[in-house]
């Protein structure tokens, strides 16, 4: 009986930031369970080509480019998807970059395009898709565990996840009377091109970065995208159908 509440058969979901890491991750496993996945991102050639390798497994997978930091661009998936597949039942706002900087080392054009990617997106891609989940739905934002507690040198990104987090609180209020319920997913660290390139952004090795990055949890190991995808699965699942306004921490025990 549990096994089939973790099914989404007929659901139809949308992922951003899904040609690489977390949202690739999960956009996989939501069609691995029966999800017809919209996968969204600016990388033309390795979404589509993601997409494709969805297909070729047997399940049902569109990819449309989408700059997440544009009105035009989230409105036009937004009516492409209710075209395509009639509804929208589960949409995870992913897409976020990070830059290591202080305040002071930050110039201005790296702040707004934090803030953009990462907060910015995560509102105008609700604002558009929302109006098309008529059936209700489930809505899972990702922030950090830098949206809970401070991080050094990633000013812009800790007050971007943090904006995530009870931007959240705020979705799951205003839209909960239509049955959609809005949560947020916290990883900590993950391997993912973004975590390695923060490396290269700190000067630092990336196997000895990665080593790093690890120790210190009470799970001695970094995260992996099936690990988060996981989390959302559950988010977007009916096994939680009563939980809304919250984050779900997956971090092997790093705020523990």
């Amino acid at each position: 009986m549990e096994k089939d509440y973790f099914q989404l058969k007929d659901k139809v979901a949308v992922v951003t930031g899904a040609a690489s890491g977390i949202g690739y991750a999960t956009a996989e496993l939501l069609a691995e369970v029966g999800a017809k996945v919209v996968l969204l991102d600016i990388d033309e050639e390795k979404g589509a080509k993601a997409a494709q390798t969805f297909r070729d497994q047997g399940y049902t997978a569109e990819f449309l480019k989408c700059d997440v930091t544009s009105a035009a661009d989230c409105e036009k998936v937004s009516s492409q998807t209710k075209s395509l597949y009639g509804k929208i039942d589960v949409l995870f706002n992913n897409a976020g970059i990070i830059r290591r900087k202080t305040v002071v080392e930050l110039d201005e054009r790296e702040w707004d395009a934090v803030i953009d990617v990462s907060l910015k997106g995560v509102y105008l891609l609700s604002k558009y898709m929302i109006p098309h989940m008529t059936e209700g739905g489930s809505i899972i934002n990702t922030g950090s565990g830098w949206g809970l507690k401070g991080g050094d040198k990633a000013a812009a990104y800790c007050a971007a996840k943090a904006g995530v987090v009870n931007l959240t609180k705020a979705m799951a209020i205003d839209h909960g009377p239509q049955n959609i319920r809005v949560n947020c997913i916290c990883p900590g660290d993950t391997d993912t091109p973004l975590l390695r390139s923060e490396a290269k952004q700190l000067n630092q090795q990336e196997d000895a970065f990665l080593v790093s990055s690890a120790k210190g949890r009470p799970l001695e190991r970094l995260g992996t995208p099936r690990d988060i995808a996981k989390g959302v699965l559950f988010l977007a699942s009916d096994l939680s159908a009563w939980i809304t306004g919250t984050e779900l921490v997956v971090d092997g025990g790093g705020l523990a």
